[in-house]
C-alpha cells in the first residue's frame, strides 16, 4: 500500500536537523517497507519439527505488506487510501524520561515524528538499519516514547528459503548486522520495549505450507539473548499456540493477542490468552486491528481493502476497555497506523480515551 506525503508536511520536516532521517522514515513506512502485518491468531497444531530450513537462495528486497490475516480479505487495488498527512503534534513528554506511567499505547508502523504525549508507542522493521538505528532510537527517546523493533527488517520475503519457509540461517544473518550497534543505553532506559522476532510463526499459509516450530522460536529467542542478554524478546503469536508445544521458554519473553471482529468473546478470549501466558511464563502484548477489523458497524471501508472495515470509535473503546483491563498487559498495540483514519475525530478520541487507561494501567513488565 502506497501512501502519498504533501509537501504541507515535508517541508517543516526538511527544514529540521534531522529532516533527511524523518523523510527516510515516513518513505520507508509508506512504500511498505515494514510489512508486518498482523492479525488475531487461530490456534493451529503445533508443529513438531525442529530442525530450521535449508537456506537457498538470497533475500529478495523488502515488498510491499501482505494483507493482516484476521480480515480474511484479498488487497484490492481499487482502493486508494487518503494518506493526506496530518501535522505532527508537538507533545509534551519529557525528552528521555526513564520511566512513564502505565504500558505503552502503540501503532505499528507509525513514523516517529507522530509520537505524542498519547500515542507513545511505535513499532518498525523495515525501515530500520544498521546505519541508523541509533537515530531512529534517540529520536524515540527525545519524545519520550517506546519503540518495539523488528531487526530482521519488514517484508517476511527477506527471511524465506525459496520454497517459502522459514530461514533461521538468514534471520540470524540480518540480526547479527547490529551486533555491533551500541543499543545498550536505549533497552536499559526503557526506550526499547522489545525486540520483535517474527510474525504469525504459526501461520502454515505464510511460511511456505510450514508453520515455523515452537523450538524455533526459542532458538531465536536465545540467539537474541547471546547478543543482548537484557533486551525483551517478542514474538506476534498467542500464547495458547506457545504452550501447544512441551517446551520451557527460557530466553522467549512475551507472546501477543491481537483482537479482531469474528474472535468470539474478547473477555473470554483474553482471560484465555493470559491464563496460557502465565503457564509459560511468559508476558503478553495486547491489541487490536482496528484498521480493517472492525464488525462493519462503522460504515468505514479499510483503506486496506474494500471488504474489511476499520472499527468504530465505540469498537475501539469496548474492546480496548476490556483488554487493557487485564492487568496482565504489557503494552498494548493498534494495527496500524493510517493518516485518514487516525485523523477522524471521533477515532482520536477514542484512542486518547483508550491511552489514558493505559497511563492509568498497572505498569507490568513483559518479561514474566
Amino acid at each position: 500500500m502506497f501512501r502519498r506525503y504533501t509537501w504541507s508536511e515535508l517541508k517543516p520536516v526538511f527544514r529540521s536537523s534531522r529532516g533527511g532521517l524523518v523523510f527516510l522514515l515516513l518513505l520507508g513506512a509508506a512504500c511498505g517497507g515494514d510489512d508486518t502485518a498482523l492479525s488475531t491468531e487461530s490456534q493451529l497444531p503445533a508443529d513438531t519439527t525442529a530442525a530450521a530450513p535449508t537456506d537457498t537462495v538470497s533475500a529478495p528486497a523488502d515488498t510491499i505488506a501482505t494483507p493482516p490475516s484476521d480480515s480474511t480479505v484479498t488487497p484490492d487495488s481499487t482502493v486508494t487510501p487518503d494518506t493526506t498527512a496530518l501535522p505532527p503534534v508537538v507533545d509534551s513528554v519529557a525528552p528521555g524520561s526513564a520511566v512513564l506511567p502505565g504500558i505503552t499505547f502503540g501503532s505499528f508502523t507509525m513514523p516517529t515524528s507522530y509520537l505524542t504525549n498519547d500515542h507513545n508507542g511505535t513499532m518498525l522493521g523495515g525501515p530500520l538499519s544498521p546505519s541508523n538505528i541509533v537515530s531512529v532510537l534517540t529520536t524515540v527517546r527525545s519524545k519520550g516514547g517506546r519503540i518495539v523493533i523488528k531487526l530482521c527488517k519488514g517484508a517476511d520475503s527477506y527471511v524465506k528459503n525459496s520454497d517459502g519457509t522459514f530461514s533461521f540461517t538468514k534471520w540470524k544473518a540480518l540480526v547479527s548486522q547490529y551486533r555491533n550497534v551500541n543499543l545498550g543505553p536505549f533497552i536499559t532506559d526503557g526506550t526499547i520495549l522489545g525486540h520483535f522476532l517474527i510474525d504469525e510463526p504459526h501461520r502454515t499459509a505464510k511460511w511456505g505450507g510450514k508453520a515455523i516450530p515452537q523450538a524455533t522460536i526459542e532458538a531465536m529467542a536465545q540467539y537474541s539473548k547471546q547478543i543482548w542478554p537484557s533486551m525483551t524478546t517478542i514474538v506476534r503469536v498467542v500464547p495458547s499456540w506457545l504452550r501447544n508445544a512441551p517446551i520451557t521458554y527460557t530466553y522467549l519473553d512475551t507472546g501477543w493477542l491481537q483482537y479482531a471482529a469474528g474472535k468470539g468473546d474478547v473477555s473470554k478470549l483474553v482471560a484465555d490468552e493470559v491464563a496460557a501466558a502465565k503457564a509459560k511464563g511468559l508476558g503478553l502484548v495486547v491489541g487490536m486491528n482496528a484498521l480493517a477489523g472492525g464488525n462493519g458497524s462503522s460504515g468505514i471501508i479499510s483503506s486496506w481493502s474494500s471488504s474489511a472495515y476499520s472499527m468504530s470509535a465505540t469498537e475501539i473503546r469496548n474492546i480496548g476497555n476490556v483488554l487493557l483491563n487485564q492487568s496482565y498487559a504489557c503494552a498494548f498495540y493498534l494495527w496500524q497506523h493510517d493518516t485518514k483514519y487516525y485523523g477522524r475525530t471521533d477515532i482520536k478520541a477514542a484512542m486518547a480515551d483508550l491511552s489514558t487507561k493505559a497511563k492509568l494501567h498497572t505498569k507490568t513488565s513483559c518479561r514474566q
